[in-house]
Order: C-alpha cells, then structure tokens, then sequence
C-alpha cells in the first residue's frame, strides 16, 4: 500500500527565519530553524504538510504562545489565520526547514509574508501531515502539478529509489518559473506555460492525456488547481485509464477564485453533494 496516515499535532512548533531565497521570480524560499526545530517531528511522506499561523494584525497573543488558550479565550475573528503548505526539504542534522511559497504580489497573507521576511522573524507552524510516499515497488512514477504542487514533487523526486523511471508534467506561469531539480531517479521533465493557455485547466490535463503510459505497475502524484485536477485528470485517469485508487494520490490545493477558507467551504459543499 503506498500511502500512509497523516500525523498531526496540536502543539505549534516555533522557528525562525534564518534566510530567505528567490528560486524564481514568483517563488521564495524560506528556511526556518532555531531552538524550536528540536520539537519538530518528520514523517517519511513527501508531501509532508505543515499548518502555518499567521498572527491577526492587532491581536495581543499570550506569550509564551498558547494556541490553546488562544482558541479558548479569544473570539474566532482573532485566532491565527491558517495556511496550508508542503515542507520542501528538512535537515534534523543542519537544523533546518524549508518551505516554498508561491508569491502573487500583495495578494494573500503567506506570500506577502514569505516575501518580506527577514532573519530573526518568527514563524509558527503544526504538523506535518502526509499521505504519499514514492513506493520502490512501482515500475514507474508520474508526478502532476503546478506551482503549488512543486515543493511535494520536488520532495518527491529527492527520495525517489535510485535509478526510478519519472514522469513529470509541471504548469507554471512561463519560462522564468522553470526550476532545477536534483534526483537519484532517471527523470524526463514536460513544463506547460500557462501564459499559453486558454483555459490553463485544460491545458494540465490535455498534457497527462498526451502523456504515452510505460508497460507495468505506475504509481501517481497528481494535485493542483482542483477544477483541473479533480474534474479533468482524475476522471481520465480512474474511470479512461483504469488506474487503481491504491496507486494513486490525487486532490486539489486551491481552486482558481478562492482562499483557503473558501476553498474548504466548497470541498465540503463537493463532497456532500456526491454522497
């Protein structure tokens, strides 16, 4: 089975930015660390979320911070405001973590934050959850996303078995949002520019369509905008293709028009709405 259960805490972990680095002209890293990375707790699964809380502006937080007492003594409208994201790399020995932010100017809370970011500022965060791991008992991989599925396929690709057979299909802005990737495996790389699309939906989905699958046993990554990965590619892949659930990791990290609070809201209204 190539999955595995999330393991979540409710204890945040408090680091701090030790340096900050734009891998693109739209994506910033940040690597935290600090004595609080002593309490972080990894899993083995690549897409490893963390949970990132992000102060209201004006709210006085006890110190030290109590999100417990947080949630019970303050109204909902003053609680952190939370932010799913994917660790990209986490070194126990260095003691660094890093993550990835997609950066869109002014809007949202995360990437302006990531973007303005200096060492010594203080970050909180809790998890990290996961479900997917690349499994060596696959005779091949393929990995699918856009920006926001980039830390996990890049974590992916860091522990994949040596000499894996990878396909990767990554939509992306343009040419200046390519990155480089380092991987043990044999990885062939399909980028689509979404400045080329029409309906940048479609366009993900008619590339894992033009994509020619290899003989033998694959195991898939696919996430994304959800409309064009739940509606266009999960579709083709289970029902056209007859891939086993088992073997495939699929959701959407955002859906084009909404935020996450949002964007939760209408993953529930889906999901009732199906049964």
């Amino acid at each position: 089975m190539p999955q595995t259960n999330a393991r979540r805490s409710r204890r945040p972990v408090e680091l701090r930015v030790l340096r900050t680095e734009w891998r693109t002209p739209h994506m910033v890293r940040v690597v935290l660390g600090g004595a609080g990375i002593a309490d972080f707790r990894d899993n083995e699964d690549t897409d490893h979320y963390v949970k990132l809380l992000f102060p209201r502006p004006g709210v006085n937080y006890p110190e030290p911070f109590d999100l417990e007492a947080v949630e019970r003594d303050l109204p909902r409208s003053q609680w952190p405001v939370r932010r799913t994201y994917t660790v990209r790399h986490f070194d126990a020995g260095l003691g660094e973590l890093t993550v990835d932010f997609v950066y869109h100017g002014d809007e949202g809370i995360a990437g302006p934050w990531a973007a303005a970011a200096r060492p010594g500022d203080v970050l909180r965060l809790m998890g990290p959850g996961g479900k997917y791991r690349p499994s060596a008992d696959a005779d091949w991989h393929l990995l699918v996303g856009d920006e926001a599925a980039i830390p996990a396929i890049g974590s992916a690709l860091d522990r994949m078995p040596t000499g894996a057979r990878v396909a990767v299909i990554l939509q992306v802005a343009n040419p200046d949002e390519k990155q480089k990737f380092e991987t043990p495996a044999d990885a062939d790389f399909t980028w689509v520019y979404r400045d080329d699309a029409s309906d940048f939906r479609d366009q993900l989905a008619d590339a894992v369509r033009a994509w020619e699958f290899p003989p033998g046993q694959g195991q898939f990554f696919v996430h994304g905008e959800a409309e064009a990965v739940m509606k266009r590619i999960r579709p083709y892949l289970l029902s056209e293709r007859g891939v086993h659930r088992d073997w495939l990791s699929i959701s959407g990290y955002w859906r084009e028009g909404n935020s996450e609070e949002s964007f939760r809201e209408w993953k529930a209204a889906e999901a009732t709405s199906k049964g």
